[in-house]
């Protein structure tokens, strides 16, 4: 499996979560069927909006508490630039 950095949103500029993972198709299915218990759940924080692959799970961990770390705007930005219309990339790639 592949290591990823995500981001999912609640709604365009909404409530934001970033994560890692190995297996992207999985934990966002999980995320979209509630069977994650916390923060996602709770916020309805289920679109895949942003995601990057990574070499290793350790690079991807670097990125995913650099990104943690970012002002908001600059996450909005992030996003943007990949994904101007905050698609829930999911359906596209799976």
């Amino acid at each position: 499996m592949q290591p990823f950095v995500y981001i999912l949103a609640s709604k365009r500029q909404g409530v934001l979560y970033t994560g890692v993972t190995s297996d992207l198709r999985t934990r966002i299915a999980q995320h979209k069927s509630g069977a994650i218990a916390g923060f996602t759940k709770c916020y309805n924080v289920n679109n895949l909006v942003y995601f990057e692959p990574h070499e290793t799970m350790e690079s991807a961990i670097r990125r995913e508490h650099q990104v943690k770390r970012w002002r908001r705007q600059w996450k909005f930005e992030l996003i943007e630039r990949h994904n101007p219309d905050w698609r829930d990339r999911f359906g596209e790639l799976f």
